[in-house]
């Protein structure tokens, strides 16, 4: 069975590593703020963060308006959702000890977009955050439960089989979205979801950012609490028995700090690829296999990933906006594919 460890040579302090992906992730914040249709100057953008942290009101004129109001909710959901695909990618990969799980590759995006999706066809969310979050909490451990059932069918466990069942019934979830979609009959509806499926953050706003800021914090201070727990998870679950971990309590509750992370991620940004699946392993070649060190940079990296991308989705064309799908998968198939090769190299 393949496992993700902590056997790779650790080749970069993470203190270093940590204080320069805080440096990017500033630097990232005030370009994506600063950087779009209207470009405003860096020392312009600050100027208007501090005044509205100072609690001044706000100056005439539509710099105050764009910065405040549109850039800032919207560069710091990009960091949330990067931060927390990063939790939720690290964690998956320590649940089914494979590096090559990640919530999309294994279905769970897809049914947490389904769980949305339905929720806004069938006017079940009636426009609350918290009813979408539920509603796409519940399509991603759906989904979960049955890649997990059908990767353990026979009484044992293969990562392969995993991989295709998450890739199969994912499949399956993506297709029943789309006929969803289209049965609602609002042209305008239709083409605003498809293109929140294929990731958006276009609706962020300060109203939504507490439910998204609240789920990474929780995820990250009950996954840092278990992480020498994952550290023997991912030796096997003989090992970790014989250190006092029960692998099934651990699995149970990885799997729904997941789920729930998922979920909330899926409501505010749509399913996003790849990013769960590249980040931990980047992390994982540099620090090493230690989930003490891995989670909080692999949170980090997310953050500072996904505000890129928002960047370049958001100024690559001057008539429209890319959807965020679009850029992780064309920087995240790649990666994929050198994952797959070097572990064929590796016989691993």
């Amino acid at each position: 069975m393949a496992a993700v460890t902590g056997r790779v040579r650790r080749t970069v302090r993470p203190a270093p590593l940590a204080l320069g992906l805080g440096i990017a992730l500033a630097v990232a914040l005030t370009a994506a703020v600063a950087l779009g249709s209207t470009t405003i100057a860096p020392g312009e953008v600050w100027s208007v963060v501090l005044r509205r942290l100072g609690g001044a009101a706000p100056r005439p004129g539509t710099d105050d308006l764009i910065v405040w109001q549109l850039r800032v909710p919207r560069a710091l959901l990009a960091a949330l959702v990067g931060a927390g695909l990063g939790l939720i990618g690290t964690a998956t990969q320590a649940l089914v000890r494979n590096p090559l799980a990640d919530p999309y590759l294994l279905g769970i995006s897809n049914g947490a977009s389904l769980g949305a999706v339905a929720a806004i066809v069938l006017g079940l969310s009636a426009g609350s955050p918290l009813g979408l979050s539920a509603a796409a909490f519940a399509g991603a451990l759906g989904a979960f439960a049955l890649v997990w059932s059908m990767a353990r069918r026979g009484g044992g466990f293969s990562p392969l089989r995993l991989v295709l069942a998450g890739v199969g019934i994912g499949q399956f979830l993506s297709g029943f979205t789309s006929y969803l979609v289209l049965r609602a009959g609002d042209e305008q509806q239709t083409r605003s979801v498809l293109f929140w499926l294929m990731g958006s953050l276009s609706g962020a706003t300060w109203d939504i950012l507490w439910l998204p800021a609240l789920a990474v914090a929780a995820a990250l201070l009950v996954l840092q609490s278990r992480a020498r727990a994952m550290n023997a998870l991912i030796m096997g679950d003989e090992t970790a028995a014989a250190v006092g971990v029960s692998a099934t309590r651990l699995r149970r509750e990885l799997f729904v700090v997941t789920g729930l992370l998922t979920g909330v991620l899926v409501s505010v940004s749509g399913a996003v690829a790849f990013v769960g699946l590249m980040v931990p392993h980047l992390c994982r070649l540099l620090i090493g296999g230690d989930h003490r060190r891995l989670l909080p940079l692999a949170a980090l990296t997310g953050a500072v990933l996904m505000e890129i991308v928002d960047v370049v989705c958001r100024t690559a064309m001057d008539t429209q906006e890319l959807p965020v799908g679009v850029v992780t998968a064309m920087i995240g198939a790649p990666a994929l594919l050198l994952i797959l090769d070097r572990r064929m190299e590796t016989g691993r």
